[in-house]
């Protein structure tokens, strides 16, 4: 047997697991779209995290625990004849098809760029009204700020040079100061909204995805906090007793067992 002959095999064992939990387990039989939907986005998150921390042996058990949430909503959607994980896997392949005239067509590229714009432009030619349309409302802020400007970067409208964002961020920088020296809250809260933007949008000129910079430096912070706390605890002491200089003597220890980057 090959290894698509084999993998067919395995997706077709979870199917029929499937089948046979949703029709004799209890907890599954009661599910519903709406009750999976907060179990599928923690999982993603999950997900997240694994790719992160560069754990393949945990990517791969996340992928199968977002995998079987993908086949518990075709399950449910098959059971009121709205969808089955036919229509869900043969959807796919026709929009992938579709939005891939470079291998499916006689459309010429010349790299991946090039693929994005055609990728939008084939979108508005779907019948969408904008290119912001698949943009989630639900997205994390600093997520969806980078979706958008990439969605709109893909039909044109973008800066040409990184110098040029990065002096539309130094812009708005002093912009933030000038609402900080007037003391006016909303409208500081505004200009700190227009930081991010501009500096989601730098990383994105430098290559870099912001959620994961962020979410990286979350996770250093707290393994450097953590270690903090550890030593407090070794010395009997509370941290709201420490000095800053007695503090900063642990952070520096941290930064140096746990690594600077």
């Amino acid at each position: 047997m090959n290894q698509r002959e084999l993998q067919l095999q395995a997706f077709d064992r979870l199917l029929t697991i499937m089948d046979q939990l949703r029709a004799q387990c209890p907890w599954d039989k009661k599910q519903t779209l709406q009750s999976l939907r907060h179990l599928t986005i923690e999982e993603t998150y999950e997900l997240g995290d694994a790719i992160l921390d560069n754990d393949l042996e945990e990517v791969k058990k996340e992928l199968g625990d977002l995998l079987l949430h993908i086949v518990f909503y075709a399950k449910i959607g098959s059971e009121t004849n709205d969808f089955d994980m036919a229509d869900v896997a043969n959807g796919i392949c026709e929009k992938l098809i579709n939005r891939h005239p470079h291998i499916y067509g006689d459309v010429e590229v010349s790299n991946a760029e090039d693929v994005k714009q055609n990728w939008e432009n084939i979108k508005l030619k779907e019948g969408k009204k904008s290119v912001l349309e698949g943009v989630p409302n639900s997205l994390p802020s600093l997520v969806k700020a980078n979706r958008i400007q990439e969605k709109v970067s893909g039909v044109g409208f973008d800066w040409e040079k990184p110098e040029q964002v990065f002096e539309k961020l130094q812009e708005e920088l002093a912009e933030l100061q000038e609402e900080i020296n007037s003391a006016n809250q909303e409208r500081m809260e505004a200009e700190f909204g227009d930081v991010l933007f501009s500096m989601v949008n730098y990383a994105r000129f430098l290559n870099i995805n912001p959620e994961n910079a962020l979410e990286r430096t979350n996770k250093k912070f707290i393994g450097r906090f953590q270690y903090l706390e550890g030593k407090a605890k070794e010395m009997n002491k509370a941290l709201k007793d420490m000095t800053l200089a007695e503090m900063d003597v642990f952070w520096n220890e941290a930064k140096t067992i746990k690594g600077n980057r």
